[in-house]
């Protein structure tokens, strides 16, 4: 799991002509990269040739200076999410459930909980775009985890910050639900930067706070990976099982962070999520079933 790209933090911007570069964070600015593609540089390890350098404005949520804006870190082919490996989720998903001792036995099973959250990026916004609630739901939470890109045979290549938004009625009332649960027009959140990791064995810290419309705090919770019940190894072998993983396949990993039963999101809602070498993914939360999405 190392690379001659550890410590890099990556991530992808969009120039006023409206095309998108790889562009590399450091010294609190960005250099701008001769090319688009992401996972090639992770899979490579070799940096293309500066074009030019843009002004970071804040290093944690990564805004550039105008008319450079931020985008998805990449558009992953396909998004899985890993269930249940947290205690915290595991006693979360009980709670809300009829079926609560289905979550105890995949807590406990040599097995993990596996589903796919979207394909092509249809259903993946990038940082400082909307997530969103179903319109539908009457309890979504954002889901904070530790996402992890995929190469080539599933070589674990960079790490980002994820939100699994989920609607946590409608799964509780059948675990059969969880589609409907979780795959919905801007239900994943991906960034807002890759960072290959110095050390994959570090844990890292994952922080949530959640904001109302007016900017006061409503939630702030905070876990490490390494209070996750498996390893990244043991999820990715399971992943790659019977199953073709294109390069640039995203893994979120779970959540240890689950809000208390009163925290629901709704329109104008702020989310927060931070993990220390990423960065801050930031979104505001809307209704799934808007114009744009039909």
């Amino acid at each position: 799991m190392t690379s001659g790209l550890a410590g890099v933090r990556l991530l992808r911007a969009r120039d006023a002509g409206g095309r998108i570069y790889v562009g590399l964070v450091r010294d609190g600015e960005l250099s701008v990269l001769a090319t688009d593609d992401v996972v090639s540089v992770l899979e490579t390890g070799e940096l293309p040739a500066i074009l030019e350098r843009v002004p970071i404005i804040d290093d944690e949520t990564c805004e550039l200076e105008q008319p450079w804006t931020l985008v998805c870190p990449l558009v992953a082919p396909e998004v899985w999410a890993a269930g249940v490996t947290y205690e915290r989720s595991r006693t979360a998903r009980m709670h809300e459930s009829d079926q609560a001792d289905i979550y105890d036995r995949v807590y406990d099973a040599e097995r993990p909980e596996l589903f796919i959250k979207d394909t092509a990026g249809r259903r993946t916004v990038g940082p400082g775009e909307e997530i969103a609630a179903r319109a539908d739901a009457m309890w979504t939470v954002p889901e904070p985890e530790l996402a992890i890109v995929l190469g080539a045979g599933a070589r674990p290549l960079a790490v980002t910050i994820g939100d699994d938004v989920s609607s946590r009625d409608i799964e509780g009332a059948n675990p059969l639900y969880l589609p409907q649960a979780k795959v919905y027009a801007r239900a994943c959140a991906l960034g807002p930067a890759l960072l290959v990791p110095e050390n994959w064995a570090t844990p890292f810290e994952i922080e949530l706070r959640i904001f109302d419309a007016d900017g006061g705090l409503l939630f702030a919770g905070e876990t490490s990976t390494a209070n996750m019940r498996r390893s990244f190894n043991e999820l990715i072998s399971y992943l790659r099982r019977e199953n073709t993983l294109a390069a640039g396949t995203v893994l979120l990993t779970g959540t240890g962070v689950v809000p208390p039963d009163e925290i629901c999101l709704s329109t104008g809602h702020i989310v927060e999520i931070h993990i220390p070498g990423i960065g801050t993914l930031r979104n505001t939360v809307a209704t799934a079933t808007s114009p744009a999405d039909v």
